[in-house]
């Protein structure tokens, strides 16, 4: 006689070690023992006698454990053993666990490290952690489908930050490539999301390349009375004009002051290669200040936190909006534009030894491109006539005004 809902509820366990069977019928039964109640099926294949466990009342209800042995059955049915398949479960329930998005992102997140300058590693693990991982981060990263990911890149281009949208959508497709290529998915998703994204219109970074205005700039950098770190950082940017990323993530051993020469390790560039700055002398003195300071650590602008990381990314742009200059008007970044206008059509420097100087690609005769140390002294005569240039700005000496287009 089938067992009720009423009764399972209702009996008690006898007290025999073994416990007390009530069938179901098709082989169910219902085990009560004093620890608990609880769902079994016994069944033959292959000539052997088994039992199946079907879960533990009440968490599985009458209605469960029906449903369960009868998809028992069906794999009777075919031959298979329901007892294996219930393993094999088991264990892919554990595999897709363990190969969660999160689980394999911080796995690429770790092997390609290396390839990544400090301060974007930092910034890739941020994205994922703040934007990603809420949403996707739990799924195995074989149930994610391109609308998943279009939907976290949907919540980042509603903040406005289409730049970083698009971002996010290519570290997840790089992270989807590392799982394709350790055997733990099949595909990369994000390929189909092309033309799916809005694009931001393409902005400049704000610069002044007026050498009138460039004057006042350069006063109010000198008589800046903040952090020194910032102060130095300020007072070098011009100088160097590298990217604010390279600048702010200097280390002391990349630089040799003897020399007069800074070598970033191509990890820290946008291209990926080694690059050579030359030190005017009004560089190397900056540094040779600043040296007392900072030297026996290992950034050249440590956070004012703490030593083991480098000033914030927005360290030296505060400044400048400190001494009255607007977003609109300069940022840390525009010196490289102000440099490369006012070396070009004020100056008349050789366009091929800025852009070498700017790690832009540049290529010789033959279409290769020129290695780290291609034009070198002639680089370091042009970054010296760049620095006294400067020093006359400031001081006030008259300027050669921008030659007119036309």
């Amino acid at each position: 006689m089938p067992l009720t809902d009423t009764f399972i509820k209702q009996v008690k366990p006898s007290g025999k070690p073994a416990g007390d069977k009530y069938a179901d019928g098709a082989g169910m039964f219902l085990l009560v023992k004093a620890a608990g109640k609880y769902w079994r099926m016994d069944y033959a294949i292959h000539g052997k006698r088994k039992t199946l466990a079907l879960g533990v009342y009440p968490e599985v209800s009458l209605a469960k454990a029906r449903q369960r042995r009868e998809d028992a059955k069906k794999l009777l049915a075919d031959g298979l053993d329901p007892s294996q398949a219930k393993r094999e479960e088991k264990l892919h329930r554990a595999a897709a666990a363990s190969n969660t998005f999160e689980a394999i992102a911080r796995l690429w997140l770790t092997a390609t490290a290396a390839s990544r300058a400090e301060s974007t590693q930092g910034k890739v693990q941020t994205w994922l952690e703040k934007d990603v991982f809420p949403s996707i981060g739990a799924s195995p990263i074989t149930s994610i489908g391109p609308r998943d990911v279009l939907a976290v890149v949907r919540k980042i281009e509603a903040r406005k930050a289409f730049d970083t949208a698009h971002r996010v959508n290519q570290i997840c497709g790089q992270v989807f490539r590392f799982a394709v290529a350790e055997g733990s998915a099949e595909r990369d998703v994000t390929t189909d999301l092309r033309g799916a994204l809005q694009r931001a219109e393409k902005t400049h970074y704000a610069a002044v390349t007026d050498p009138s205005q460039l004057g006042p700039l350069l006063r109010a950098i000198h008589a800046y009375t903040g952090y020194p770190v910032a102060s130095a950082a300020l007072k070098l940017t011009p100088l160097v004009f590298v990217r604010p990323g390279e600048l702010r993530s200097a280390e002391w051993t990349e630089f040799d002051l003897e020399a007069a020469e800074w070598r970033i390790p191509g990890a820290k560039m946008k291209m990926k290669n080694d690059h050579l700055v030359p030190l005017s002398r009004q560089a190397v003195a900056i540094l040779q200040e600043l040296q007392p300071i900072t030297g026996h650590g290992r950034y050249v602008f440590p956070s004012m936190r703490t030593g083991e990381r480098c000033m914030s990314e927005n360290t030296v742009n505060a400044a400048l909006r400190g001494m009255g200059y607007s977003n609109e008007v300069q940022t840390a970044h525009g010196f490289r534009a102000t440099a490369r206008t006012i070396m070009d059509e004020v100056l008349g420097e050789r366009v091929d030894l800025i852009e070498h100087q700017l790690a832009h690609a540049v290529k010789d005769p033959n279409g290769r491109a020129y290695n780290r140390t291609a034009h070198l002294p002639a680089r370091r005569e042009m970054m010296q006539r760049w620095a006294d240039y400067l020093d006359k700005l400031r001081q006030g000496a008259d300027v050669i005004q921008l030659r007119a287009n036309g």
